[in-house]
């Protein structure tokens, strides 16, 4: 009798048996044939105990075999979908909402390609507040990272939990993965903002003929280019508008409606009410009524309220041919050309009206009804320029010389007014220059007017505007009489009627043009206004003979079109592309012979195409000059 552990196989199964000294056996079934054959007992006795099967309580004793086996079983199916997963799109993967699960890398690029980058070539719509447009990709610079994209889809999750809720049809979302030329991304933004901005304004009164009228307070908004650049990147591959967040500026005064209705009755109604009379020496002169409506304005006070400003320059312009009689006006020195030998006339003194001192209180006349008279403050007036400092300044004549025209009446007026102030002004060697320090304040009261200037590529009004045509002029003036350049800025956006690389902005408080008189002798600067150009002149003595080399125009950007829906408030611009160029300014010492050179880079951005719908596209040109008014030819006249 076998031992009682041993089993014998069950017959009809498949059994495997090694016997000693003989070959490996084959596996193979057996069919059954009968019952087995009787085998001869060795003794006489009971029967063989069959062996027995594991009873239940043995299974007890082993509760860790069913978790085991299904952690082997969990094991053996999340390592077989990895192997089955390999070289494909995770299972339920959705990139910009595009379903690319179990595809292959490249079968998952070419549907992401038929359905994103079609969309490239169209305007992507955008809106931004009540400005409704649309955006070119090309010129924003934007474009997808195909890369990093499919890169990011094709992560398989290691998770076990994620990898089997995916087979119940769980989705994963991929983000479409987006970069930006931040140049282009920022001039695009530039553009939408031309026509999103809007400056706030204070509540003030203004006059229609001699009733004044209030004027509420509106607030401003502005483009939040870090909030507007992240929805720019994250949602224009998807198909639908992008919002852009705005910004409201309210107005920094503050003015409100009562205090502007307390203005009307207690300030504007009297200042008009009647004339006010001006005491000269021997004769007396009228501000009429009309005349103070038209230098009469009104700024916040700080607190809440209204304070009158009186365009002093303006009531002057009103009373002087009046008074004219009563003064003696001081004569500068002057240099001029005697067929080839400059000639300095002398000058001479004079007594006149100090219309500054006579007028620094007329606003508290215009206030009052009754007693409204202004006596006139006369005093010495010495001239500016005497004989003595222009014989010893070496002043021999004109070294420089560069004109511009064509600007808008208004514009011309702040031409003016700025010239004003500069006209005469001499510069010993070694002294700096600044316009604004020169001009002052350029506001109401001191005679500046609104007029047009170019606001992030887009016209606009602001008082002081075209003053930067004056900068521009004395610029290139200062640039050829070899003067040294200290600080300026180019606009951001070619204009053409000035020389590309060859020209300047100024805007109070913030951007400035300097130079250095560098000539062993002094100069002169000389202003001739007209009202269809302004001529700025440099006098001294000749040390350079001054030539400009312009280069080409490289990097081109394109603009972009902006089309604005019908219905909505437009002014169709043609706009012109971006565009780098270089200008190269050499100097030939007329003494020594030696030269020297000196080449600027200068980076104009794109002015945006603005179309109206419904309307004629707007004629190709180049963008709207600051005073908008119509192209002129620069005349630049080195010294001869």
């Amino acid at each position: 009798m076998p031992p009682p552990h041993e089993r014998r196989p069950d017959w009809g199964s498949q059994h495997t048996e090694r016997m000693p000294g003989r070959p490996e056996p084959r596996t193979e079934r057996i069919a059954p044939q009968g019952p087995p054959p009787a085998r001869p007992r060795a003794s006489q006795g009971p029967p063989p105990t069959p062996p027995q099967e594991p009873h239940e309580p043995g299974l007890r004793r082993k509760p860790w075999l069913i978790p085991a086996a299904a952690a082997g079983a969990l094991a053996l199916i999340y390592l077989g979908d990895l192997a089955l997963s390999s070289g494909k799109m995770p299972r339920g993967t959705e990139v910009g909402g595009i379903e690319v699960g179990g595809m292959s890398t490249s079968a998952a690029e070419q549907t992401l390609r038929s359905r994103l980058e079609p969309e490239k070539g169209k305007g992507i719509p955008i809106q931004a507040g009540s400005v409704r447009t649309t955006l070119t990709p090309e010129a924003a610079g934007l474009h997808i990272d195909w890369d990093t994209t499919l890169a990011d889809a094709d992560d398989q999750p290691l998770n076990p939990f994620t990898r089997v809720t995916s087979l119940f049809g769980s989705r994963r979302q991929v983000d479409v993965v987006t970069q930006a030329n931040n140049e282009a991304l920022s001039d695009a933004l530039d553009g939408i903002n031309s026509l999103v901005r809007k400056e706030p304004a204070d509540g003030t009164i203004r006059f229609d003929g001699l009733t004044p009228k209030a004027v509420s307070a509106v607030p401003g908004t502005n483009l939040d280019n870090a909030g507007a650049t992240t929805a720019i990147l994250r949602d224009w591959t998807s198909g639908n508008t992008v919002q852009l967040p705005i910004i409201q500026v309210e107005p920094a005064g503050h003015v409100t409606d009562d205090a502007i209705a307390t203005a009307v009755t207690e300030l504007a109604k009297p200042a008009v009410a009647d004339d006010v009379k001006v005491i000269g020496e021997g004769k007396e002169a009228t501000i009429t009524p009309r005349t103070i409506a038209g230098a009469l304005s009104f700024a916040p006070d700080g607190r809440g309220g209204l304070k009158p400003v009186v365009d002093i320059p303006a009531i002057t312009d009103a009373v002087k041919p009046q008074l004219a009689s009563t003064e003696q006006p001081a004569k500068d020195a002057s240099v001029s050309l005697v067929g080839a030998t400059p000639s300095v006339t002398p000058s001479s003194n004079g007594r006149g009206v100090d219309y500054e001192k006579t007028f620094a209180d007329l606003a508290e006349v215009l206030a009052r009804t009754d007693n409204r008279t202004v006596t006139a403050i006369y005093g010495d007036q010495p001239a500016k320029l005497t004989t003595d400092k222009v014989e010893k300044l070496g002043i021999k004549g004109v070294i420089s010389k560069f004109s511009t025209g064509g600007f808008a009446a208004d514009s011309g007026q702040n031409i003016k007014r700025a010239a004003e102030t500069i006209n005469g002004k001499i510069l010993q060697p070694g002294e700096t220059f600044s316009l604004n320090n020169a001009t002052g304040t350029r506001e109401a009261p001191q005679g500046y007017v609104p007029a047009g200037i170019i606001e992030d590529g887009h016209p606009a009004r602001g008082v002081g505007g075209g003053v930067s045509q004056l900068a521009t002029t004395l610029y290139n003036a200062a640039y050829f009489a070899g003067m040294t350049d200290v600080g300026h800025r180019e606009h951001s956006y070619y204009i053409s009627r000035y020389p590309p690389a060859r020209e300047a902005t100024v805007f109070e408080g913030a951007i400035d043009l300097q130079f250095r008189n560098d000539l062993p002798t002094g100069v002169l600067i000389q202003t001739v206004w007209t009202p269809s150009s302004i001529t700025v002149q440099f006098w001294g003595t000749k040390k350079f003979e001054v030539t400009s080399t312009p280069g080409p125009r490289t990097k081109p950007v394109p603009q972009q079109t902006l089309t604005i829906p019908a219905g909505e408030k437009c002014s169709p611009s043609a706009g012109g592309p971006g565009f780098t160029t270089t200008d190269t300014r050499t100097m030939k010492d007329v003494t020594t012979g030696q030269s020297t050179s000196k080449t600027r880079t200068v980076r104009y951005k794109p002015s945006p195409k603005v179309v109206c719908a419904g309307a004629a596209p707007p004629p190709a040109a180049a963008p709207e000059p600051e005073d908008h008014s119509e192209d002129s030819h620069d005349e630049a006249e080195p010294p001869g």
